[in-house]
């Protein structure tokens, strides 16, 4: 299998350029399969993240056969923000997971996505129908489905580029001595935890990664955050509060501990205060993260799409408790 780059392919990264050109397979196979040698760029072997040229000559020899199990759909509800033809906006809650992986098999995003709509895209692969982004397990908020391939490949184009703009509303923990600020750092695997990520400069795994901030209210010992990431690394966001000594708030990986309790929100045993049975009262159990906002060009109609997903229900509480501070009583919410 043959391919002769094409002016409007210009500076494409590869997996999507043969996405594109070999019906049937998914981007995040076909990746796979470059990586493991079986693509070649002008009689060289290359990267996933390769980009071609007009006039390069792709070779794809001993592809194997794509897979072809979907997920089983399952009547999960869905919170809607945003439906037409061609793409979906969901209000994905905390704990659900996007697509299946080892532990979490249902309850899924893509089986519930499979259950409401008729046609998705499968550019993505046959087990993650519609996906064009991710969201980790326990983040809520905005998350983009795609029903058809030419729009997952244009969303998909947007988000390479880098013009796609989400906003994300943290809790974090610690003193932040400016209102506003970006960071740069790399990011790569963990070199002894699997499941974290790590700020690893001049490894072959690391990536640029870049974040900025903005501190929209600030509590004793904690601050809520509005925050852009310019790049979309595997835990950016949490990685990059985490470096700079303001994990978010329940971020089991990178701040070390996953439950806020009533007492420690209201900062008592810092100020001497004595002990209360409420203050064992567990407010938050997951990393307090919102996807507040998404804004992209509609890929169809070139309209500017602004949606947005309101605060979830945990994280209002935890604002709640900050904001009035000893002056909240816990009722049982």
């Amino acid at each position: 299998m043959v391919f002769t780059v094409e002016q409007e392919h210009a500076d494409t990264r590869i997996d999507l350029y043969l996405t594109f050109k070999i019906e049937g397979y998914s981007r995040v196979f076909l990746r796979r399969v470059i990586a493991q040698g079986h693509v070649k760029v002008d009689r060289r072997e290359v990267k996933p993240a390769f980009h071609v040229f007009p006039g390069q000559v792709i070779e794809v020899h001993d592809l194997p056969p794509p897979p072809e199990d979907g997920p089983i759909p399952e009547a999960i509800a869905l919170d809607v923000l945003f439906e037409d033809e061609y793409l979906v906006a969901i209000n994905k809650p905390a704990g659900m997971v996007v697509h299946p992986a080892k532990g979490h098999w249902t309850g899924t995003l893509t089986a519930a996505l499979a259950h409401h709509f008729r046609q998705l895209s499968d550019a993505g692969g046959p087990t993650r129908p519609g996906i064009v982004h991710r969201l980790d397990r326990e983040t809520s908020g905005v998350i983009l489905i795609a029903k058809t391939n030419e729009v997952h490949f244009k969303l998909c184009a947007q988000f390479e580029a880098r013009t796609v703009q989400k906003t994300y509303l943290a809790v974090v923990t610690g003193s932040l001595d400016r209102d506003r600020d970006r960071i740069i750092q790399p990011i790569g695997h963990h070199p002894y935890q699997r499941e974290k990520m790590a700020i690893r400069s001049g490894h072959d795994s690391s990536r640029y990664a870049e974040t900025h901030f903005e501190v929209t209210e600030r509590f004793p010992g904690y601050a809520l955050l509005k925050v852009s990431p310019k790049t979309g690394r595997t835990h950016q966001i949490r990685l990059h509060l985490a470096h700079i000594g303001c994990p978010i708030l329940c971020d089991r990986l990178y701040a070390g501990h996953a439950q806020a309790k009533l007492g420690q929100l209201q900062r008592r045993s810092a100020r001497g205060l004595p002990p209360r049975p409420e203050d064992a009262q567990v407010v938050l159990e997951r990393h307090a993260l919102h996807a507040q906002q998404i804004e992209f060009e509609h890929p169809k109609t070139g309209q500017l799409m602004t949606i947005a997903a309101p605060l979830a229900e945990d994280l209002a509480l935890v604002l709640d408790v900050l904001r009035r501070g000893d002056s909240y009583v816990w009722n049982g919410a």
